[in-house]
């Protein structure tokens, strides 16, 4: 008996984790349903207290968990999968896809053994960062910037606005210029966001950087776990949906960018969700 057509929600302070989902698109069946959740009220994540997040991640979860009955869960988030995974993964019994800095691919990759990382300022800042190099490579130096700037220009480049070069290349002057920084040979993008930037990134940064984007290897674990399901699993037969937490900064924008992924509309969660615990 044939499997029906897989679901997935995946979740993210923003649109950066629409990135993933691009990746989605090209690595899944196209029969897939694919929802996508931003709580975008919060944005960024990076920015907020750990506690608060935990909370308001688990109570959005719970409401679209129960409605959509996704076969998979993607935290397309950096921040939100570094804190909150475990208490997803004990609170719901559905398997959950994270997005975590990319230190052990960094390991495996540099030869110069010292690479550098891309991420915002509150992944930079926890000691989750820190244990993944002591786990995953420990013979290397990670130069770690956490960078407040780059998520708003990368969803300004998803949109489609024009963004200054000075501004990415002052972000990226920050690992080159730190001690050792000249010996960097690879760098990883610590944020879903970031992926919106990767062009700019190769065109702005030395030559023979190698840059490790995240997107597709977490498309292709989504896969092996849809893959994984057991034969006859009942199907739900709600169309796609994309919602936010708050009215996006640039509606017409965002839906033009959305269409090119499949989105033929947004929705604005109700304020009593969409604003608890605002911080």
């Amino acid at each position: 008996m044939p499997l029906p057509p897989g679901r997935v929600l995946a979740f993210d302070s923003g649109i950066g984790g629409l990135g993933v989902v691009q990746a989605l698109r090209t690595t899944l069946p196209p029969e897939t349903r694919i929802d996508y959740l931003a709580d975008n009220a919060l944005f960024p994540y990076g920015e907020q207290e750990d506690s608060l997040l935990v909370a308001r991640i688990l109570a959005l979860m719970e409401e679209h968990i129960a409605r959509l009955r996704p076969d998979v869960v993607l935290i397309a988030c950096n921040t939100a999968s570094t804190i909150a995974l475990d208490a997803l993964r004990k609170r719901f019994d559905v398997p959950f896809v994270g997005c975590v800095p990319p230190v052990r691919w960094a390991g495996r990759v540099s030869k110069t053994r010292v690479f550098g990382l891309l991420s915002t300022r509150g992944t930079a800042r926890r000691p989750y960062l820190r244990s993944l190099r002591d786990d995953y490579a420990n013979d290397c130096e990670m130069i770690v910037h956490g960078a407040r700037m780059l998520a708003d220009l990368a969803e300004k480049a998803f949109l489609g606005h024009s963004i200054d070069d000075r501004l990415v290349a002052e972000e990226l002057r920050h690992l080159f210029d730190a001690p050792n920084g000249d010996r960097i040979d690879t760098i990883g993008l610590g944020c879903t966001h970031y992926t919106f930037l990767a062009e700019t990134f190769l065109r702005l940064g030395p030559s023979g950087i190698s840059w490790l984007d995240p997107a597709l290897p977490v498309a292709q674990q989504v896969r092996r776990l849809l893959d994984m399901r057991p034969i006859g699993e009942q199907d739900n037969n709600l169309p796609e949906s994309l919602s936010l937490t708050a009215p996006p900064m640039d509606d017409y924008a965002l839906r033009q960018a959305v269409l090119r992924l499949g989105y033929g509309d947004i929705s604005i969660l109700a304020p009593g969700l969409a604003r608890q615990n605002p911080g």
